[in-house]
């Protein structure tokens, strides 16, 4: 049996997604797009979709926590985007995943 922790650790977690291929790194960029790593290409909150999230605490210090979330654009390129939790939080990547998350509730209230 796979120990839990080993499980649930970012690298694994980022592995298996590799695999089910969330390929892609993403950052946020001062102007507020989520962008590959490279620069080649850009998107709108409107333009992206949160599949799934995982949440991270540090082994020897619980404020040390983190989020991964895997994510997919319109034009199908998959990949993920990580942040921290509290004072260490990138706001510019807190305040485009909140977009994105108010803009997937919308879509769900107009699908009822």
């Amino acid at each position: 049996m796979q120990d839990k922790v080993e499980e649930r650790s970012l690298v694994n977690v980022l592995n298996r997604l590799q695999k089910d291929g969330y390929k892609q790194d993403f950052k946020v960029s001062e102007e507020g797009k989520l962008c590959s790593m490279d620069g080649k290409d850009s998107f709108g909150p409107e333009q992206v979709r949160i599949v799934d999230h995982y949440r991270f605490e540090g082994e020897s210090n619980p404020d040390d926590m983190s989020i991964l979330y895997a994510v997919e654009t319109a034009t199908g390129l998959k990949g993920t985007i990580s942040n921290s939790y509290g004072p260490y939080a990138d706001e510019n990547v807190d305040t485009f995943l909140k977009q994105v998350e108010d803009l997937g509730k919308n879509l769900d209230k107009k699908d009822r």
